[in-house]
């Protein structure tokens, strides 16, 4: 795409962005848990509404899922949004100490007021420069709610939300700058809730069944099932319900949550038989019984080397972000609460091992990634899981990263809550937004670059069927 194409639509995101941050802090300020993000609904899409796009509330279910669109015509080009917080992770905004807003509060542990809002501005730019330039093409906004432990977007593909969607398109706060092709892990989620029965744990313990007891052995279970599972699987659980905080009685009650990972959603389905099998043996030995019940789930993500090569190039074309010296040194006290292991496992992580600007090497010298991502045209594995994975296998999909954070922030961490409001933050979510709208525009400008994306996803799919994890009869958990 052209130089003046990408010049136009990065000023008019610069134009945009005063008004766009204020909407990024109010849904920092209210830090809605997923599925019950009602004022930040509403605020994206009274945003939509008043830049011309008509909007369709209450999508698959979901009281807080929308879709906003605007034009018409092929290529239908999607901009992925989310905007849920996390529980326990209050935390005062450009502070770089440990310090809640409200104890036990929630707070915005995974940048998500600022993912949100950046796909919005690059959705209305986009659209804006369709319009004025006299371009078709038609320009989405997915409004997804419930992306922490929820798979929002999940159920919108089970309600074909995205079945003549050509491309999807959307980013993800970070340390650092560029595009990654990644292969997500597909999860799924069980409960397994067990019953026993109550005794008085001394007078009467021989009448007793211990739930608790019952939940212990699954997971001592599930901890040598570990050394049998390959190695690029994942198990990781949470004692929901311990029964109650009374030593003296045998516990009637108790419950665990599971997240089952795997490279594909058969493999996942595969060990979570297997889990299951450990949940029933531990029911035998302590002659309780176990429900097992589907939370949710997410498929693993198809990376798409074609849309994510011309996203790294119109990255080039930007530039760096313009960090000043208040944004670093803000970085830098962040910076300091990180050990050494921490920054370097923080930039092992993200793969960032040269800069396409400079060639240098990123090592967290500077607390702010100043540069770009070298992109090398291939995928990597990365152990964390997303249901962005689902839409991309209903149509090509790709995101890129900016660095709202400083380099060693881990995501769900008090750390990126406090970056949250910060300057450099909304120096990120400007600088994304114009790569997404930039990268749509170049999709609606060069059919060939659309039919090559098509091509690969079809042949990453090829001789696979997806199937949506989340069966049909299961609802999006309420509030």
């Amino acid at each position: 795409m052209d130089r003046d194409a990408i010049n136009a639509i990065a000023a008019r995101i610069e134009q945009m962005k005063p008004g766009f941050t204020r909407l990024s802090d109010s849904i920092w300020d209210f830090a809605e848990l997923k599925f019950a993000e009602n004022r930040s609904s509403a605020l994206l899409a009274e945003a939509l509404e008043a830049n011309g796009f008509s909007v369709r509330r209450g999508v698959a279910g979901m009281e807080t899922a929308f879709i906003g669109e605007f034009g018409s015509g092929k290529p239908v080009i999607a901009f992925l949004g989310e905007f849920d917080a996390l529980a326990n992770m209050s935390q005062k905004a450009n502070l770089a100490e440990a310090s809640p807003l409200v104890e036990d509060g929630t707070g915005h542990g995974c940048g998500h007021n600022l993912l949100g809002v950046g796909s919005l501005m690059a959705a209305i730019a986009l659209a804006q420069h369709l319009k004025e330039e006299g371009l078709s093409g038609t320009v989405r906004y997915y409004g997804c709610p419930g992306e922490e432990g929820g798979s929002g977007k999940t159920f919108m593909v089970r309600a074909g939300l995205f079945d003549d969607v050509d491309t999807a398109l959307t980013w993800h706060p970070a340390p650092f700058n560029g595009v990654r092709s990644t292969k997500n892990l597909a999860v799924i989620e069980y409960y397994y809730r067990f019953r026993g029965v109550a005794a008085h744990a001394s007078n009467a313990a021989h009448l007793g069944r211990s739930a608790l007891d019952a939940v212990e052995l699954m997971n001592v279970g599930v901890n040598f099932l570990r050394e049998h599972m390959p190695q690029d699987c994942r198990v990781h659980y949470a004692i929901t319900d311990t029964g109650g905080r009374a030593a003296n009685v045998v516990q009637a009650k108790a419950e665990v949550l599971y997240l089952i990972r795997a490279p594909e959603m058969p493999q996942a389905l595969d060990l979570a038989k297997r889990v299951e099998k450990v949940a029933h043996g531990a029911a035998m030995m302590t002659e309780t019984e176990v429900e097992i019940i589907f939370d949710t789930a997410a498929t693993n993500l198809l990376p798409n080397i074609s849309l994510e090569t011309t996203m790294h190039a119109n990255m080039v074309e930007l530039g760096p972000i313009a960090f000043d010296e208040a944004d670093m040194a803000f970085a830098q006290k962040i910076q300091d609460t990180f050990t050494d292991e921490a920054i370097k496992s923080s930039i092992r992580l993200y793969q960032i091992k040269g800069d396409a600007f400079s060639n240098a090497k990123v090592d967290g010298s500077t607390p702010l990634h100043l540069g770009l991502r070298a992109f090398e045209g291939q995928s990597h594995f990365r152990a964390g899981s997303t249901d962005v994975g689902d839409v991309s296998w209903v149509t090509p999909t790709a995101q890129c990263w900016t660095p709202a954070w400083a380099i060693g922030t881990n995501p769900h961490t008090w750390q990126v809550v406090a970056q949250g409001k910060s300057a450099a933050a909304h120096k990120a979510m400007a600088h994304a937004a114009k790569t997404l709208a930039a990268t749509g525009l170049s999709l609606i400008s060069s059919p060939e670059l659309l039919a090559a994306a098509r091509l690969e996803w079809a042949e990453s799919t090829e001789g696979k069927t997806y199937h949506c994890p989340i069966p049909a009869h299961i609802e999006p958990a309420t509030p």
